[in-house]
C-alpha cells in the first residue's frame, strides 16, 4: 500500500525559527515529498520568535476556539497559518498565550522553561484535533522532535477508534536535541486524556521523566522510527531495535529525502 497524504508535527522550521537539524529537515522535506506527489500537512508551534507579520500569519478563525484542559487549567487554542509560496506549502501553527508567546523556543537565558512539558502536551493535543476540523486522514503521521513525543500515545489510544486516525502509521524521528532538565514525576498524569488509561502511562509515572525515557516512550507507541541525527542516545537505538520497530538509520543530507519517502511505504504494509 502507498501512503498519499502524510502529516508533519515538528517542534520547530525553519524559516520560522533558525536554522537547526530539525528545523532545516522539517522544511524541506515536506516540499520534496509533496513534489513526489504525495499530500501533505505540517505543524509547528507558534513560538513567540516567529514574525507573524513578515511570515505573513493569519488566524484561522474557523479553526480557533477550543479549549484544552492541562492539569485542571484551560488553556485556549488558536490556529494560525502561513504559506511557504516558493514550495506551494502551507504551515499550520499552534498557538496560545500562556505557552508561545515567548522570545525563546524552549528555554531563555535562565535556563529551559519550567513548563515545557504543558507545552508539549497542549502542542500535540492541538495538532490532533486541528486535523480533526480540517477532516483530514493522514496514512503517516512523521513527528519530528521531543515536543512531539506524546503524538505516538494519542494516536494509538484517545485518538485509535477515531475515523481520521485509526488506520494512520507513526514515524518518530530521534534526535540529537536532549533537554537537560527533566519532566516532572507528574507529568504522565498530565498526559493523560479520556482514551489514555494509567496503564498506558505506566513508562512515564512516579519520576522525573528525562529525554531518553520520553524518546523510549514515543518509540514504543511509533510504527516506525527514524534515526534522524548522526549522534543520538545509543539507548534509545537499542531499544527501538529490542522492541521489533521499522528503523532507518540516519540517511545523511543528500540522501534523506529519497530514504524516508520509501520509509513511508514500508510502515504502511
Amino acid at each position: 500500500m502507498e501512503a498519499t497524504k502524510i502529516l508533519y508535527i515538528t517542534q520547530e522550521m525553519f524559516p520560522y525559527v533558525a536554522e537547526s537539524e530539525i528545523s532545516n529537515i522539517s522544511r524541506f522535506l515536506p516540499q520534496m515529498i509533496q513534489e513526489k506527489g504525495r499530500e501533505i500537512r505540517t505543524f509547528m508551534p507558534k513560538f513567540g520568535c516567529v514574525n507573524e507579520r513578515r511570515n505573513q500569519l493569519h488566524e484561522v478563525i474557523r479553526l480557533s476556539g477550543m479549549n484544552l484542559i492541562i492539569d485542571d487549567s484551560d488553556h485556549p487554542l488558536i490556529i494560525k497559518v502561513a504559506s511557504i509560496q516558493s514550495a506551494r506549502m502551507q504551515v499550520y501553527f499552534i498557538d496560545n498565550d500562556d505557552f508561545f508567546q515567548r522570545k525563546g523556543m524552549t528555554s531563555d537565558e535562565n535556563g529551559e522553561f519550567d513548563d515545557n512539558e504543558d507545552r508539549s502536551i497542549f502542542y500535540v493535543r492541538g495538532v490532533l484535533e486541528t486535523v480533526k476540523k480540517l477532516r483530514w486522514t493522514p496514512d503517516v503521521i512523521h513527528c519530528h522532535g521531543w515536543m512531539t513525543a506524546l503524538a505516538p500515545l494519542y494516536i494509538k489510544t484517545a485518538f485509535s477508534s477515531d475515523p481520521f486516525f485509526k488506520n494512520s502509521k507513526v514515524v518518530y524521528s530521534v534526535y540529537g536535541d536532549e533537554f537537560k532538565s527533566p519532566f516532572s514525576g507528574r507529568f504522565g498524569e498530565k498526559a493523560i486524556i479520556d482514551g489514555v488509561e494509567s496503564s498506558d502511562v505506566a513508562d512515564l509515572a512516579g519520576k522525573e521523566v528525562s529525554f531518553e525515557d520520553l524518546a523510549k516512550f514515543a518509540v514504543k507507541y511509533s510504527d516506525g522510527v527514524i534515526q534522524g541525527s548522526e549522534v543520538i542516545n545509543k539507548n534509545v537505538v537499542e531499544y527501538a531495535k529490542s522492541e521489533g520497530k521499522l528503523f532507518l538509520p540516519y540517511a545523511g543530507p543528500d540522501s534523506y529525502v529519497d530514504a524516508y519517502n520509501a520509509f513511508y511505504d514500508e510502515v504502511l504494509k
